[in-house]
């Protein structure tokens, strides 16, 4: 996603398209009027005047929206972007509506840039026909490219199997749909999934020769663990874990780095799955604790001891960190309590390197969702 853009562009160029942009703008929250210069004069204050014709406008403004609404033919809009489209990943959306505010047309990315959302919006406030032609949501299957994005989700390789998934789901291919961790709620529970989908909890369920495609829910390296299922999978890294830290005053940044990226492979554990950093209170201020969450985007959550020591679930207590900090364990209880789980998914490691003198120990627990089968 490109950063600091702006959410809506609203493009007029017509009186009777201005009026309608003029609607727009009030309602979609943070928009720009961008009007041309012969409708200047009727244009209300705050609006932009742009001069035609607007393919060189658009040239530098193109990358600065989130969506971009056009009260202009899509003909003459497709003209207009086409030299300007680089990626599904990073285009902005794009909408255009008729002079008479009949329909608004998704005309550009519909599902990663919002486009089909943005569509019913901008049809809502008008009065229009939204006109959507992506063939997921036409159908109301599943959509394969952003599936579970409201609920944090990311695609572990947005560039690997999607497109044969959006096909597999929208031909009625036979698809495995298989939910080993996170939150039930990627799919209406008042609403049976697609005929051709097979609802799973674990992979060792699954044959994956029975399937033209598997839509797979974890957080695990499934390319170690079930290479085969790994071949024909959409992989969906929902934030699941929580990684327990303790560690020495003082331990180098670099080494921390090094020993939570070692032991999540070790473990066969995906980064991208983190949800949060956690560890005792007294930590709060240890440099490269506070860099590690800051580069990665982790929260650290923080624990009292008393917190701590009374965390059921402690798998290796030391009495030597009871000595030292008033708690049997840090890295364990602290990532049972800040998951809000009864059991770790790994117990405490102990990571040090050679000629450091400084040691880390390691956690991870998982945050626990009843599956969607259980919940029906």
């Amino acid at each position: 996603m490109i950063a600091q853009r702006r959410p809506f562009a609203v493009w007029a160029i017509t009186r009777h398209g201005l009026t309608i942009a003029r609607t727009l703008a009030d309602a979609l929250p943070g928009a720009e009027l961008l009007v041309s210069e012969r409708l200047a004069a009727a244009a209300p204050p705050g609006a932009t005047t742009v001069t035609l014709p607007l393919g060189p406008v658009l040239v530098d403004r193109f990358a600065d929206y989130d969506c971009h609404v056009f009260v202009i033919s899509v003909g003459a809009v497709v003209r207009l972007i086409a030299p300007l489209l680089r990626d599904k990943k990073v285009d902005p959306a794009v909408v255009c509506v008729d002079d008479a505010a009949r329909f608004a047309i998704c005309t550009l990315s519909g599902h990663v840039g919002r486009g089909n959302a943005y569509t019913d919006r901008i049809a809502a406030a008008i009065g229009a026909i939204p006109v959507v032609t992506t063939a997921s949501d036409v159908l109301g299957t599943l959509t394969v490219d952003i599936l579970g994005r409201e609920l944090g989700w990311q695609l572990d390789d947005p560039d690997r199997n999607v497109t044969r998934g959006c096909a597999a789901v929208v031909n009625e291919a036979p698809v495995a749909f298989v939910q080993e961790c996170a939150e039930p709620s990627f799919w209406p529970r008042e609403r049976a999934l697609p005929r051709n989908v097979r609802y799973e909890t674990s992979l060792d369920a699954v044959d994956p020769s029975a399937y033209e495609m598997l839509l797979v829910v974890s957080d695990r390296d499934l390319a170690a663990t079930h290479p085969a299922h790994w071949e024909r999978a959409v992989i969906y890294r929902p934030r699941t874990l929580v990684i327990g830290l303790g560690c020495d005053r003082g331990i180098p940044l670099e080494v921390v780095i090094r020993g939570v990226d070692h032991l999540l492979a070790r473990h066969r554990l995906s980064a991208r799955a983190v949800a949060a950093l956690a560890t005792i209170d007294r930590k709060g201020d240890e440099e490269a604790l506070v860099a590690l969450a800051a580069a990665r985007g982790w929260p650290l959550r923080l624990f009292t001891a008393d917190a701590l020591d009374a965390v059921p679930g402690i798998e290796n207590p030391s009495a030597t960190v009871q000595r030292h900090v008033g708690t049997r364990g840090v890295a364990e209880p602290a990532a049972l309590l800040a998951a809000g789980a009864a059991s770790l998914v790994v117990p405490k490691q102990v990571y040090t390197e050679p000629g450091v003198g400084r040691s880390l120990t390691f956690a991870v627990a998982r945050i626990p969702h009843l599956p969607r089968e259980v919940l029906s």
